[in-house]
């Protein structure tokens, strides 16, 4: 009687199982010794560098490359066993693309972290901020990119894949027609997230006034900008807002600005003396950058006029808290020096009495 789990009976002998299993263990520890070599000579070498970005893109592929060279390995291995062949052949088309895409997307990744790292080093200057919206945009393109064409070619491997695509080429143009139509928003954020990263209206780090609402842009993604706000809320702008529409950038090429605080004051008050007091507080004020300075008489009204007081600073937050000091000081100082100044709602009583009494 015929007895399939006698190991006799077995279709592959134990010599065989024992070649197989050395030839896989062999090839797998002289992956992990080749690997472990080689990343301890690049650690070794990055450490003694001054730059950051070489640590960060090795940390980020030594686990994917490992995993390649690995498959790589257990390639070599089937060359030379058939048992391992035979099981590698069927794998290998899947594997192969899935590796190579994993290790190119740690590559990519891995040179977008290294860069804004060394930014950070180097410090928060406004020309770096082109620099790192340019490499968060373009990073984010190059790994959907490499995601897109890893899976497009793990899928050709399926033959059911390849057989529905040969069917549904006499339909074609409609399928290409309904892609299009359906994938027109996608293509459109595409498109607005590249013109964003190379013409840069607006870059992370820019504080920037949409919608009547003033912000720092945090993230600038294909299909949207995030942009928060003073009272730390977070504005989701969608991307063609900002190349569609206007929008106002105060931080486009500097943080440098002019700033005004308006006061609005009887027609009776004393130019002069309020200009004299205004100009004294801001240049003992440490944070004027000493640009610009001037008191202007902007409207004249027959009940009141308006007065412009324009400073400037080194930053935008510095600016907002110059600008709240100066209207803090000098209300204080007219309340003391030309309260007469201030506008208040009169009534002519002894006017409207003398009316009265000749009526």
């Amino acid at each position: 009687m015929f007895d399939r789990y006698h190991p006799n009976n077995w279709p592959i002998s134990y010599e065989g199982l024992i070649h197989t299993l050395v030839a896989l263990g062999g090839a797998v520890t002289v992956a992990f010794l080749i690997h472990w070599v080689i990343f301890k000579l690049l650690r070794k070498l990055t450490s003694s560098s001054n730059s950051q970005m070489d640590d960060v893109v090795v940390a980020k592929v030594r686990k994917p490359v490992r995993w390649a060279m690995i498959a790589f390995a257990i390639s070599i291995a089937a060359e030379n066993d058939a048992l391992v062949g035979n099981g590698w052949d069927v794998f290998a088309s899947f594997i192969t693309p899935a590796v190579i895409g994993w290790v190119a997307f740690a590559l990519v990744k891995g040179l977008a972290a290294g860069y804004e790292r060394q930014l950070e080093i180097e410090g928060e200057e406004v020309g770096n901020r082109g620099h790192r919206t340019r490499i968060a945009i373009l990073s984010r393109t190059a790994r959907v990119a490499i995601v897109i064409i890893a899976v497009s070619l793990i899928m050709l491997n399926i033959p059911g894949v390849r057989d529905i695509g040969t069917t549904m080429l006499a339909s074609a143009g409609l399928a290409a027609l309904a892609v299009g139509a359906a994938a027109q928003p996608a293509l459109k954020s595409l498109i607005a997230g590249l013109q964003m990263a190379l013409t840069q209206p607006l870059r992370i780090g820019d504080l920037v006034k949409v919608d009547g609402q003033a912000g720092r842009v945090e993230e600038i993604r294909m299909s949207f900008v995030t942009v928060r706000t003073w009272d730390e809320r977070v504005m989701v702008v969608p991307t063609s807002r900002f190349l569609d529409q206007s929008f106002e950038n105060w931080s486009r090429v500097s943080e440098k600005l002019t700033g005004p605080v308006m006061l609005h004051l009887d027609p009776i008050a004393e130019v002069e003396p309020i200009r004299e007091e205004f100009e004294r507080f801001v240049k003992g004020h440490d944070l004027w950058d000493g640009r610009n300075l001037a008191l202007l008489m902007t409207e004249a009204y027959p009940e009141s006029i308006e007065l412009r007081l324009s400073m400037s600073a080194d930053t935008i937050g510095d600016l907002w808290t110059l600008r709240c000091a100066v209207r803090e000081h000098m209300l204080a100082w007219l309340k003391e020096n030309q309260p007469g100044a201030l506008i208040r709602h009169r009534l002519e009583v002894e006017a409207a009495k003398q009316r009265a009494m000749g009526g």
